[in-house]
């Protein structure tokens, strides 16, 4: 049976992208997938796809998309969540996307890892840029955060981060998360069940054209 392989685009900070975590991991099980974790940093990649920053958007439009949904989904999926946007959302995000480049280098969880730091992202509101909270996030998954934590704002491991948002750039996606399964994209954890589909009854190719934007 061929393996499919999935590459995972997200933000270490993501909502979305924890709303489906452990359902993304469910299916990779279920379906012997490969799941690459490719964390990024949001803002270039929202800003090129012609997405407002969160302050430039209407407040109807926040509480929609950044409220009542994530509530929602947070109950569809059985997840517990706060419910208010993150103290430290803003915060950098280049501490917690180097430890999981780093799990990922030394053979840890990976999975784990990232779902340990989305959760307490939005269920206990910790800081992303603060160790010790990092270090009990990664405890809670099993994992031994000092190595994590040690490499994680290397250059090289950094440069993987770089790496990773110049390729979501150069493939024009939209934000946090998006699937890439055998070179299909799936934006939004809402699409995980269009992709677990696709698994077992491959789409046909688009052939889908639309005129050029911005032109009549």
């Amino acid at each position: 049976m061929t393996q499919h392989r999935i590459e995972y685009f997200y933000s270490t900070h993501s909502a979305y992208a924890y709303l489906g975590s452990k359902r993304l991991g469910e299916i990779c099980a279920a379906h012997g997938c490969e799941l690459v974790h490719r964390p990024f940093l949001l803002s270039p990649v929202v800003e090129q796809a012609g997405g407002q920053p969160f302050a430039g958007r209407s407040q109807a439009h926040v509480d929609y998309f950044f409220g009542r949904e994530i509530e929602r989904w947070a109950a569809y999926r059985g997840l517990p969540i706060i419910h208010y946007r993150p103290t430290y959302h803003d915060n950098a995000l280049t501490l917690s996307s180097g430890m999981v480049i780093m799990a990922a280098r030394l053979g840890q969880d990976v999975d784990a890892l990232a779902d340990a730091l989305l959760q307490a992202h939005w269920r206990d509101d910790i800081d992303l840029m603060n160790p010790d909270e990092l270090r009990r996030a990664a405890r809670a998954a099993g994992l031994d955060p000092e190595p994590l934590l040690e490499g994680a704002m290397q250059p090289n491991v950094q440069k993987v981060l770089e790496d990773n948002t110049k390729a979501a750039l150069a493939m024009h996606l939209f934000g946090s998360p998006t699937y890439i399964l055998d070179g299909d994209p799936y934006y939004g954890q809402d699409h995980l069940e269009l992709m677990e589909h696709a698994l077992t009854h491959p789409f046909p190719g688009t052939g889908f054209k639309n005129p050029p934007v911005g032109k009549s």
